[in-house]
């Protein structure tokens, strides 16, 4: 009944209340951002767990892939993300990690897009897993880190601190900087963790960003969203 009921109240509820959404996009210097209009390419983008539903109904209809766990709650999110058109791999750092990387290997080498709650699906709040570097090590894809900041929400009190934007809030786009993980696996082997900590500092980076955006008040001028990614990196 869950299965049946809850994937489509969720839509329904989520296509009404983020029609009243607003986004103001804002990134790093020289960083091109995805907007959710984009084109889908071979790219990575990481973001924390946190922003989900933002994120959800931003990029609706891009057709990306999203990592999610093979737990029973990993399915209602599945079937939600497939009601606003995005595809799932399952797996975790936990269960069915290699499989899925294997998967996501499979997205990008067709030319479209993968995607990771970074700290999902069960914590550390904010600290990266080692997926998104494994994956871009694989295929030699940039990855891309953002954060989307309501200005008005609802935190939930659990690991993530779930944030539900409430109806007619601005929600911030950030970018942080482009990451693009060298493919030497021998280097790899000894430089996994200082990458996961560089990807940590990029999507905190976003989030900083996003945070001050919101708290001085000062409009940057709003990137339009009909542009799209060029996969800048550093």
């Amino acid at each position: 009944m869950l299965l049946a009921v809850v994937p489509r109240l969720v839509w329904l509820l989520l296509h009404v209340v983020g029609r009243t959404w607003r986004f103001e996009v804002t990134a790093e210097p020289d960083v091109t951002p995805a907007f959710h209009g984009f084109t889908p390419s071979r790219e990575i983008y990481c973001f924390w767990h946190q922003c989900v539903l933002a994120c959800t109904y931003y990029y609706r209809s891009t057709g990306a892939t999203i990592l999610i766990s093979q737990s029973f709650d990993g399915e209602l999110i599945t079937r939600v993300l497939e009601c606003f058109g995005y595809a799932a791999v399952r797996g975790s750092s936990s269960r069915g990690g290699a499989q899925a990387l294997r998967g996501l290997q499979a997205v990008l080498n067709a030319n479209r897009p993968a995607i990771f709650t970074a700290d999902g699906p069960r914590g550390p709040i904010h600290r990266a897993k080692n997926g998104p570097i494994k994956l871009a090590q694989m295929t030699g894809a940039p990855i891309g880190c953002f954060h989307l900041q309501p200005e008005r929400c609802w935190t939930l009190r659990s690991w993530d601190r779930f944030q539900i934007p409430k109806p007619f809030t601005r929600i911030v786009v950030s970018w942080g900087p482009w990451l693009r993980v060298p493919a030497d696996e021998a280097a790899m082997a000894e430089a996994t963790e200082a990458w996961r900590k560089k990807l940590d500092c990029a999507i905190e980076t976003s989030r900083a960003r996003a945070e001050q955006f919101l708290a001085v008040g000062k409009h940057r001028e709003t990137m339009p969203d009909r542009a799209q990614s060029t996969g800048k990196t550093e």
